[in-house]
């Protein structure tokens, strides 16, 4: 948890701890950043707080996704009080996989944590290297290469993937894609994602703005298609 307020890290640390989470609290970016790269594979989420003494928080977030595999695919879950909706875009559009804005109910902390960190059942359905003409996706060691490239997604991108290229040639509605990747029940006003998907057609399409890969089924939802060129 990188927090500067100490009494909210301790409060969280003592909530969390009774339901099977170990907490190691930084109080500034620079003692976050330093503590995930030394103990990086030791740790499962950054529970990350937007407005930090010594940085932003979105860039922390940014100088994580640039992490060596596999610390960049970590997920983070962002904290701020600010509830303007363009600071939750904005965080999920930098690599954040869930927004929580403060004061939080403690019960919907840990539901949130625990939705992030649930495995997806078609992560665990394929094994086997996905292959789509010069994109390879790797579901046991959670990669994803382009034309030999590796692109950096969050741990809720990959398995949104995961989900869409599992069933390649299938439209996928949001619900289905949010509980494949969530493992709960559908929430009308969640779109975020829609900016999720906008990030994974940014790593994976030659052209984001011109969709192959992903293709948006108005009124349906999202197929991945299945051939290439």
């Amino acid at each position: 948890m990188i927090e500067d307020d100490e009494r909210l890290s301790g409060m969280v640390a003592a909530y969390l701890r009774p339901h099977g989470f170990e907490v190691r609290h930084a109080a500034s970016a620079q003692a976050g950043m330093a503590m995930l790269r030394q103990g990086g594979a030791d740790f499962a989420l950054v529970l990350l707080d937007l407005m930090l003494p010594d940085a932003d928080g979105l860039e922390v977030c940014r100088q994580i996704r640039t992490l060596a595999a596999p610390l960049r695919s970590i997920p983070v879950v962002m904290l701020t009080a600010k509830g303007d909706p363009f600071d939750r875009v904005i965080g999920l559009e930098i690599g954040a996989d869930d927004y929580i804005p403060k004061p939080f109910e403690p019960r919907e902390l840990l539901a949130r944590l625990r939705a992030v960190l649930r495995r997806p059942p078609l992560a665990s359905e394929q094994p086997q290297t996905l292959r789509f003409g010069h994109l390879e996706i790797d579901p046991g060691a959670r990669s994803v290469r382009l034309a030999g490239e590796a692109r950096a997604l969050t741990s809720y991108q990959f398995d949104l993937l995961v989900a869409l290229a599992g069933r390649a040639g299938r439209v996928l509605s949001r619900e289905q894609l949010l509980d494949a990747v969530k493992g709960q029940a559908f929430d009308p006003f969640d779109r975020s994602i829609d900016v999720h998907i906008g990030r994974l057609r940014a790593a994976i399409e030659d052209d984001a703005r011109q969709s192959r890969r992903i293709i948006t089924i108005r009124g349906a939802g999202y197929v991945f298609a299945a051939a290439h060129d």
